[in-house]
Order: C-alpha cells, then structure tokens, then sequence
C-alpha cells in the first residue's frame, strides 16, 4: 500500500525542486529520492550521507561492483524497486547487462572475480538467516578479500537492505524501464547526495 506522505508530505521549496526535476528529467522524481526529503532532519540527511559514503566514498571495490552488491542485496530483500534500480545502476557501471544478470541469477556460476563472489555470498547468508560467524568471515578473506573490503560491503548491505524494506513499506513506484535507466545515469554521475 503505497502511503500518501510520498506524494503531499513536503513544503513548497522541495515541490518546486520536485517540479523542476521532473520538467528537466522528463521522469517523476523516484521514491527513494522522495523519502529522504521527508523528515530529512530524522532520516533523509543521514541516509543520504552514509549512503554516499558506502557507495562512493573511499573503497577498494568499484562503483560498478558495489551497485552490483545493492542489487543483490535487493535481489535478496524480493525489493523490485531497488532491484529494478540497482541493476540498472550496475549494468552501466560495468557496461555489461549479461554479467549482471548472471550474478543476480546464479552467483556461483557467474563470470565475476572471487572475492566478490565470496562477499556476496556472505551477504546473502547474512540477510537469509540474519548471521554470520567466524567461519564465514575467513572463507571470504581466504577468497582474496581485504577486511576493509568487508566492512565496505557491510556498509553497502545495510544501506541498503534499509532502503529495500523502506520501499516495500512505502509502496515505492515502480518506473518505467526509462526512469530507472535516467536515474542510474544520475546516480554514477552524482552519487547519493
């Protein structure tokens, strides 16, 4: 049930902007967009930031690999707005569709690098059965990951993982294939600020 505060819940300023966007984009301003401009003072202001920062910020992994890692965490999550927005984000950013498919249909058979595929893999267990252990953590530096690495990742699936359970509980629209492609295009060039 998508709730109405997405729609009327903001002061004439962030209308304007939403108007403004919308006019130039030729897109509807997305809901994860949206929702951080209610209440940023509680919640839009540190989303944004510590979402910034865990998918743009200062990481050994790429940009492409960790749209690729909100993508799986949604994938996870069943989320199919951020599904839907993050494979679109992350086959830009690798500039290759196929892969990220393959990765969001079958992690152990798909084309990626090791250590990614480790991480991923101890994402999932994490967001399936809400733990992981000691063993867990040394098959994924044992795959090539630096521990910095999985605290990135961490960071990348708590962001995110919040924002698949915000847009279920929203209602988040569902765009169009061009609106998730136009936005993908903003969030490389822009990030999450």
């Amino acid at each position: 049930m998508r709730l109405d505060v997405l729609n009327s819940g903001y002061g004439p300023g962030t209308k304007l902007l939403f108007a403004m966007i919308r006019l130039f984009s030729g897109h509807p301003v997305p809901d994860a967009a949206r929702i951080v401009f209610y209440r940023p003072d509680f919640y839009g202001n540190h989303a944004k930031a510590f979402t910034h920062a865990a998918m743009r910020g200062p990481s050994t992994w790429s940009v492409a690999d960790r749209e690729l890692t909100a993508a799986y965490v949604a994938n996870l999550n069943g989320s199919a707005f951020c599904i839907a927005a993050h494979t679109a984000t992350a086959r830009q950013a690798y500039q290759n569709g196929p892969m990220v498919a393959a990765a969001l249909a079958d992690l152990e058979s798909a084309p990626i690098a090791e250590p990614l595929r480790a991480t991923l893999r101890m994402l999932g267990k994490l967001l399936v059965e809400g733990v992981v252990d000691a063993a867990d953590m040394r098959a994924v530096l044992a795959a090539g990951a630096s521990r910095e690495q999985v605290e990135d990742a961490l960071a990348v699936c708590a962001a995110f993982d919040t924002t698949a359970r915000l847009a279920d509980a929203f209602g988040f629209e569902v765009l169009a294939p061009e609106g998730f492609e136009a936005g993908a295009k903003y969030l490389l060039r822009r990030g999450y600020k």
